[in-house]
């Protein structure tokens, strides 16, 4: 059996640990019997893992290391260690390693889609710059012409997305730090309506004169940008984009754009803020979409304490929520 010392030091480690003697559990910590369970005291060390790849690592004459998955809950990783003590008694340690795994896989998706997405741009215009370099192509004014325009559309692509990745990469850095500069966001919104006004018709409706919030002027700035540049890319044509701002009694601030356009179908709508992520790939791309603006939209509201939500009706159009804490005045 296990000596008094083993399991009051166990207990005292946040790892879940257990004892193993003859395949059966004779001691486990506050953590792993949260983790598994109350009953795998005394329990067979099949029935209280159900974890093939576990139990064969137990099994083994020297222990070892593995990773398990799905011992918890579907979908989660965890680093096993067995340690064989003496008389044969297996300390058994887990680590949760689910984070970990799941941030170094996204970042994995990251770089990779940022690379498929600067490739293609790059693609175009080396081909159009090998083409212009023959001397019947280069001759020919019509043909040169419209190659240099596929060049510097490309070329203009290729510049938003890096600008992207960068503003990107700017918020992740200081995503923790919480800005507390006083914004009005009424006032903010009016200046990008007022900006924006030539290209599309934008209005600015409020119930109070002044919002105040606290936070990063120039990121809330790029978060009203970003959603009336979508509302203009993706509305319809010449159609109406709306911002309404509301300040709540309940301290919180209100802020909706909504566009006129076809909508988006309901299957999307939880994944719109992932970055790369497309509704329409082939659309968005024709309009210069860079599949990165709601993503940058969703961090700097998060770093401002804030939440996000998009509705979507096909054929009514689309409304992005933000909802961000009002400034407390004295």
């Amino acid at each position: 059996m296990a000596d008094a010392d083993q399991t009051r030091l166990l207990a005292l480690i946040e790892l879940p640990a257990m004892l193993v003697e003859a395949d059966q559990v004779t001691f486990a910590n506050g953590a792993a019997l949260a983790l598994l369970g109350g009953h795998i005291v005394g329990e067979n060390v099949r029935i209280a893992l159900r974890a093939p790849d576990a139990v064969a690592l137990i099994a083994r004459p020297d222990g070892g290391h593995a990773r398990i998955s799905g011992l918890s809950v579907p979908g989660s990783i965890w680093d096993m260690t067995c340690h064989v003590l003496d008389g044969g008694t297996r300390l058994v340690t887990l680590q949760d390693m689910s984070v970990q795994v799941s941030v170094a896989r996204s970042h994995a998706d990251f770089v990779a889609n940022a690379s498929h997405e600067l490739r293609t741009p790059l693609a175009a215009i080396l081909g159009y710059v090998e083409t212009l370099a023959d001397a019947k192509a280069g001759e020919d004014r019509q043909t040169r012409e419209r190659f240099l325009g596929i060049i510097r559309r490309e070329a203009q692509r290729m510049q938003a997305l890096v600008e992207d990745l960068m503003s990107l990469s700017r918020i992740e850095a200081i995503k923790h730090e919480s800005p507390s500069d006083p914004v009005d966001i009424v006032a903010v919104a009016r200046e990008i309506a007022n900006e924006i006004g030539e290209i599309a018709a934008v209005t600015v409706t409020s119930n109070c004169d002044r919002a105040i919030v606290g936070g990063d002027r120039n990121q809330l700035a790029q978060v009203i940008r970003n959603l009336v540049d979508n509302a203009i890319k993706y509305g319809k044509p010449d159609g109406d984009v709306a911002i309404s701002i509301e300040a709540s009694e309940t301290g919180w601030l209100l802020l909706n754009v909504r566009d006129e356009g076809e909508g988006i179908a309901p299957e999307h709508l939880p994944r719109l803020t992932e970055r790369f992520y497309r509704a329409d790939a082939s659309r968005s791309r024709a309009l210069g979409g860079t599949g990165l603006g709601l993503a940058i939209v969703k961090h700097i509201v998060e770093r401002h304490r804030g939440r996000i939500d998009i509705s979507s009706r096909q054929g009514r159009g689309t409304t992005v929520s933000i909802m961000l804490p009002l400034q407390k005045t004295t």
